[in-house]
C-alpha cells in the first residue's frame, strides 16, 4: 500500500503541469487559435517562477512570475497571427525556439541553486488517514488549482454567455464578427490566458516538482499538452482523464527501469511520447463524425475594413 500511495502521489504531481497547461491552451483552441508554442512559454515560465521564487523566498511571487513570462510571450505570439496575420503554426514553431533561448538565458546564473519547495496541505484528522489522507488532503496548491481550473473552465464554456461568444468565434469567425462580436478581442485575451496557464505550468516544476532549476526541464511536456486537448476532444471534462493517464505513463516508466525491466532505458523514456502518438492515431481511426475540433482553428482572420 505504501509503494501504490507513493505512485498515485507521483502520478498526481507529474500530471498537474500537463493539466494546468492543456486547460490554457484548450480555451485558446476553443477561440479558433492555434499556438504551438506551449513549450518555449512553459520553459520561459519555469525559469522565471524559479527566479523570483530564489530572490524573494516566496512561492506566490514564483507562480505569478511565471504566469507573467508565459503571459507577456503570448503576447508576441498574439501580435504576429493576430495583429500582422502571420501563419500560426510558424509563429508557434519560432516561439517555442524563442523560448528555449530566452530560459537559458534567463535561468543561467540560477543553475545550481535551490529552493524550499511548494507546502502541501495539511489538515489534522484528515491528512493523517491511511492511504487516501496524503491523496486527497496532502497535496500542493497547484494540485487543487488545476482541478478547480477545469471546473471553473467548464462552467465558463457551457454556462456562460461570455464562453458561448468565445466558442462561436472558434466555430465561425465571420457570422461573429457579422454580429458585431470583437473577434481578435477575444482571441488575444484566449491567448493570454493559455500564455499564463503555460507560464504557470512551467513555474510549477521548480517551485513544486523539483528544487531547482535545469535548462529544457520541461522536456517535451508542452508538446504532450498540445496533444491532451486533441484527446479530449476539446472538452474539459476529459482533460483530467488525459492529463492523469500521460501522467501515469510517465511515471510507471521510471518504475519500470528501476525494477530492472529488460527493456532499454531509451525506449522506456520514449513511452510517454510513444503514447501520445498512439492515442492520436486512435482517435483519428474512431472519429466517425467528422472532426470536433472547433471549425475556425488555426484560421487567420482580417476583420472588414
Amino acid at each position: 500500500m505504501g509503494l501504490l500511495e507513493a505512485i498515485i502521489l507521483a502520478v498526481l504531481a507529474a500530471s498537474t503541469p500537463l493539466l494546468i497547461a492543456a486547460t490554457g491552451e484548450l480555451v485558446t483552441e476553443r477561440a479558433g487559435v492555434l499556438n504551438l508554442g506551449v513549450e518555449g512559454m512553459m520553459i520561459v515560465g519555469a525559469a522565471c517562477g524559479f527566479g523570483g521564487a530564489w530572490l524573494t523566498g516566496s512561492t506566490i511571487i514564483g507562480a505569478l512570475c511565471g504566469i507573467a513570462a508565459g503571459t507577456l510571450l503570448s503576447l508576441v505570439f498574439a501580435l504576429m497571427t493576430l495583429g500582422l496575420a502571420v501563419n500560426q503554426v510558424a509563429t508557434g514553431l519560432a516561439l517555442t525556439i524563442l523560448g528555449i533561448g530566452l530560459s537559458g538565458l534567463i535561468g543561467a546564473g540560477f543553475v545550481g541553486e535551490k529552493i524550499a519547495t511548494a507546502p502541501h496541505l495539511y489538515i489534522p484528522g484528515l491528512t493523517d488517514i491511511p492511504f487516501l489522507g496524503r491523496i486527497i488532503f496532502g497535496e500542493d496548491p497547484f494540485v487543487y488549482l488545476s482541478l478547480a481550473m477545469v471546473v471553473g473552465i467548464y462552467m465558463f464554456l457551457y454556462r456562460t454567455r461570455a464562453g458561448l461568444v468565445l466558442r462561436a468565434v472558434g466555430d465561425n469567425h465571420v457570422s461573429a464578427h457579422a454580429l458585431g462580436y470583437p473577434v481578435l478581442q477575444i482571441r488575444m485575451l484566449a491567448v493570454m490566458f493559455g500564455g499564463g496557464c503555460a507560464g504557470l505550468a512551467g513555474a510549477y516544476l521548480p517551485l513544486a516538482y523539483t528544487p531547482f532549476f535545469i535548462p529544457g526541464m520541461t522536456a517535451g511536456r508542452g508538446w504532450i499538452a498540445l496533444a491532451l486537448v486533441v484527446f479530449s476532444s476539446w472538452r474539459p471534462g476529459r482533460l483530467v482523464i488525459g492529463a492523469y493517464l500521460f501522467g501515469a505513463v510517465t511515471i510507471l516508466q521510471l518504475h519500470a527501469q528501476g525494477a530492472g525491466f529488460g527493456i532499454p532505458s531509451q525506449l522506456m523514456s520514449a513511452m510517454p511520447y510513444l503514447a501520445t502518438v498512439i492515442v492520436l492515431v486512435l482517435i483519428s481511426r474512431a472519429r466517425t463524425g467528422g472532426s470536433t475540433a472547433p471549425a475556425a482553428l488555426g484560421t487567420v482572420f482580417v476583420p472588414d475594413r
